[in-house]
């Protein structure tokens, strides 16, 4: 079992995102999901009743990996302090995870990452990425592409 699983923050379409993630990374699935409760006597907090009988938390597994969407307010937003890091087998890959998390309103960012529509970071990167930072120049350019071009290398 997973030891540490991530709890990503949504306004209030962790569900919807979770069903996205779904369809960019083809081997998940939900595994739960869990609802507010509809009134103060079941245990909503005043500043949750916006949020009553609605979905609190959807647990889903991408890749073999667990992640928790909970619906929580507009108050935090993803930054780049975190990311997500796709080691991709080859040029294709690449350019299917790029294509696909930028899609619908993502952001292309530079040196491999990027941003879904939903604002979280991802690295989409070669599995090699060590054995081609290593190449003379392999910094400068990497720094000059925003989606990684291996045979740029």
């Amino acid at each position: 079992m997973q030891k540490i699983i991530p709890n990503l923050w949504f306004d209030s379409n962790a569900q919807e995102a979770a069903e996205y993630y779904l369809s960019v990374f083809k081997d998940g699935k939900i595994i739960n999901i869990t609802y507010y409760p509809n009134s103060e006597a079941e245990g909503l907090a005043d500043f949750q009743k916006d949020f009553a009988g609605k979905v609190l938390t959807v647990e889903f597994e991408i890749l073999g990996m667990r992640f928790i969407g909970i619906n929580a307010g507009p108050i935090f937003k993803f930054n780049e302090a975190i990311s997500l890091m796709i080691p991709c087998k080859d040029q294709t890959e690449i350019d299917y995870y790029w294509a696909a998390l930028t899609s619908g309103g993502g952001q292309e960012s530079v040196c491999g990452w990027l941003k879904d529509k939903y604002g979280l970071s991802w690295q989409v990167c070669p599995e090699n990425w060590e054995e081609l930072n290593k190449r003379p120049g392999a910094f400068k350019k990497m720094m000059g592409m925003k989606k990684i071009i291996i045979a740029d290398f």
